[in-house]
Formats: structure tokens, C-alpha cells, sequence
């Protein structure tokens, strides 16, 4: 059974930082690009961040860029999202996805998704 599982969410100041991870177990990701996307209260879910296999390609939705960075480690199977100077705009559930559309930023280009992870920002 294929499943991704999102850490690191939590409750946070405008400024601060964190960092999310997820995990995926059940099958080889080999050849997957790996993606985050979040869903803010109300609203629909929204691309944040992808990168390819290698690690040598990422993507960001613009609301995220220069503040956040994706990273992957291919041999444990991991995606990690740093977000610095969080926002209260960046309050959203956080999900992994994967899929095989290099810079897919739609949540059709991607097959598996976790459960997500809550990042909460106050003002």
C-alpha cells in the first residue's frame, strides 16, 4: 500500500519558520517528481512547490517563492518543504503529492497524496 505521510506542521509567528517533511513507504518513488500543495481555510487547494527526481529542478508557485524551499533525499524516499518568514497568509493544510509531470502544478499531474499536515500562522 502506497502511502505519504506529512510531518512539521504546527503553529507559528508571522516570521518564523518551519519545516515539512513526508515520508513515503509502500513502493519506490523512482523516476516520481515529488510536489507540495496546501488548501488555506475555505479555499482550494493550491500548488506550492515540485521537484524532479534528481533534485536538480524545482518549481514554485509565486506567493511562495524566495521564501520557501523544496529538497528531496531519492534514497530514503523523502520530500522536505522549508518555509521561512511564514506569513498569516501561509495558514493552509499541507500536502505531499506525487506524480510524473515535470513542474506538474495541478493536482491532476499527481497520482498519490498524503493525508496532509496543518501549518497554522498567526499575525
Amino acid at each position: 500500500q502506497v502511502q505519504l505521510v506529512e510531518s512539521g506542521g504546527g503553529l507559528v509567528q508571522a516570521g518564523e519558520s518551519l519545516r515539512l517533511s513526508c515520508a513515503a513507504s509502500g513502493r519506490t518513488f523512482t523516476g516520481y517528481v515529488m510536489a507540495w500543495f496546501r488548501q488555506p481555510p475555505g479555499k482550494e487547494r493550491e500548488f506550492v512547490a515540485t521537484i524532479s527526481w534528481s533534485g536538480g529542478s524545482t518549481y514554485y508557485a509565486d506567493s511562495v517563492k524566495g521564501r520557501f524551499t523544496i529538497s528531496r533525499d531519492s534514497a530514503q524516499n523523502a520530500v522536505r518543504l522549508q518555509m521561512n518568514s511564514l506569513k498569516p497568509e501561509d495558514t493552509a493544510v499541507y500536502y505531499c503529492a506525487a506524480g510524473l509531470r515535470l513542474k506538474g502544478n495541478t493536482q491532476a499531474h499527481y497520482n498519490y497524496w498524503g493525508q496532509g499536515t496543518q501549518v497554522t500562522v498567526s499575525s
